[in-house]
C-alpha cells in the first residue's frame, strides 16, 4: 500500500457534514481481501465530510465496520489503513522486479499454505486426525482466527462501538438453525466475538460462539443485508451506500477457473440484486397502506383497527446508492485471498475513485416518487478515462 500516501487534512474532524435527506448508512459485503476496496469508499466519503450514522457489515465488512464505529472520526481512516497494513502479504521477494511480477501468485500460495499474518493461520488441530477429526465446531476448519482476534482488539475501542453513535449491525448464521441472526449496538453490545462470528466463513474459519451457540459467516445467507435498513423499526429517511464488491453482471467464462469465478460473483451479488427491488415493492405498499388511511374519515381512523393497520404504514424516502466495483483486470478464482501489497492498493484506489464520482453526482438531490418512497442510484464503477483518480 506504499503506492497510496494518506494525507491528514487540516480540521478535518470537525468539518461540517453537506446536507444529506436522512440519515447516511453503510451496506459493506463480505469478501476477504476484495474489503479493501470498501476502505477507499470510506476514504472517500470521509474527505468529503459524510460519516456514517449507521454501519451494516457482514463478514470483510464487519470487520471493516467495526474500525469505522469503534474509532472516533479523527482515527477512523488510519485504523482502517493500519489493519490493511496489518494483513498485507510481503514476500521477501516482491522488492525485486521478478519478485513485483508474481507477487499476486506468490500472494496466493502464503494465504494458503501460511495464513496471512494479522488475520489467520493454519489450524495444527487437523495435523493430527485429518479432515475426520472430532475437534469440535469451534477449532473444525483448516485455519484459525487468533490473528485477526489479536488485531481487531488492537485497533477497535469497544466502548466507543457500543455507544450507539454511529450504530453498528452485523450479521451471523446459526449453526444449528441455519436461521440468519443480526447483532446490533442499538440493542446489545457488541463484542469481538459478534465481529469474529460475522466474517468465520467455513470450511476457512471456525464458527464462534456467542451465548452458547455457534455461528458462521453471515455472507452464507446475505452477503448485502440491505433489509434491515427497510425493516428497520422505526424506519428513518435515509441516503444508503451500498458498496458491491461482486460484480451481478460479468463476461462468459470460458474454462472451469473462470466458470468458478464467475460462479463465486452471482453467488455473493445475486441476492443483493433481488432484494432491492423486492424492497422498493414493500416500501411502496407502505406508503400506499400510510395515504389510504390518511384518506380515511377521521372516526375510522381512530378505531382500534385502523390504527394497528396504520402501523404498517410508512413515509420514509430512501436514497440507495450502489457503488459499484468494477472487476479487476486481474481478478480470478482466489482473487479474495489476494492480499498482496498491490492486490490491497489498487482495490482501494478503485474504491476511493468511484466513490469520488458519484459524490460529485450528488444522487440523493434525485427528486423521489413520494408514492414510492425510494431510488436507486448506481455508480459511474466504469470510468471511460484510462487514468483514476488517486486516493491522496
Amino acid at each position: 500500500m506504499d503506492q497510496i500516501v494518506l494525507k491528514k487534512k487540516p480540521h478535518e474532524a470537525t468539518r461540517e457534514r453537506p446536507r444529506l435527506p436522512g440519515q447516511v448508512v453503510l451496506v459493506f459485503q463480505g469478501g476477504g481481501a476484495l474489503g479493501a476496496y470498501q476502505g477507499g469508499v470510506y476514504q472517500a466519503l470521509h474527505e468529503a465530510g459524510i460519516e456514517p450514522d449507521w454501519v451494516v457489515g457482514t463478514s470483510i465488512g464487519a470487520l471493516n465496520g467495526a474500525l469505522i464505529v469503534g474509532n472516533d472520526v479523527a482515527s477512523r481512516l488510519e485504523r482502517l489503513r493500519e489493519f490493511w497494513r496489518r494483513v498485507e502479504q510481503k514476500p521477501l521477494w516482491a522488492e525485486s522486479p521478478f519478485g513485483q511480477a508474481i507477487d499476486r501468485s506468490a500472494a496466493y500460495m502464503m494465504s494458503l499454505f501460511n495464513g496471512v499474518a494479522g488475520y489467520y493461520a493454519p489450524n495444527q488441530a487437523l495435523a493430527w486426525g485429518g479432515l475426520n477429526a472430532l475437534v469440535g465446531v469451534e477449532r473444525a476448519a483448516f485455519y484459525t482466527l487468533d490473528g485477526v482476534r489479536k488485531t481487531i482488539g488492537d485497533l477497535v475501542d469497544f466502548s466507543h462501538l457500543n455507544g450507539k453513535h454511529p450504530r453498528l449491525t452485523v450479521g451471523a448464521v446459526n449453526v444449528r438453525t441455519g436461521k440468519m441472526h443480526y447483532f446490533d449496538s442499538r440493542n446489545q453490545p457488541i463484542t469481538l466475538d459478534h465481529i469474529l462470528a460475522s466474517g468465520a466463513l467455513p470450511p476457512g474459519f471456525p464458527a464462534v460462539r456467542i451465548d452458547g451457540d455457534p455461528y458462521w459467516d453471515g455472507g452464507l445467507y446475505s452477503n448485502t443485508p440491505i433489509e434491515v435498513v427497510f425493516d428497520d423499526n422505526p424506519r428513518r429517511d435515509s441516503v444508503v451506500f451500498s458498496v458491491q464488491i461482486f460484480p451481478i453482471a460479468g463476461p462468459e467464462p470460458e474454462s472451469v477457473m473462470q466458470v468458478l469465478s464467475r460462479q463465486i460473483d452471482i453467488q455473493y451479488a445475486s441476492r443483493a440484486d433481488s432484494q432491492i427491488p423486492r424492497q422498493e415493492h414493500i416500501h411502496q405498499l407502505r406508503h400506499m397502506v400510510r395515504e389510504l388511511v390518511r384518506m380515511m374519515p377521521e372516526n375510522l381512523r381512530n378505531t382500534p383497527e385502523v390504527k394497528e393497520m396504520a402501523g404498517y404504514g410508512c413515509g420514509t424516502l430512501m436514497h440507495i446508492v450502489r457503488i459499484n466495483a468494477n472487476p479487476e483486470r486481474n481478478d480470478d478464482l482466489l482473487r479474495e485471498i489476494d492480499f498482496s501489497s498491490q492486490g490491497i492498493a489498487d482495490r482501494w484506489q478503485a474504491g476511493y475513485a468511484d466513490t469520488a464520482r458519484t459524490l460529485k453526482r450528488r444522487p440523493w438531490e434525485t427528486p423521489i416518487d413520494p408514492m414510492v418512497g425510494v431510488a436507486v442510484h448506481d455508480s459511474d464503477a466504469v470510468d471511460p478515462q484510462p487514468s483514476l483518480e488517486r486516493a491522496s
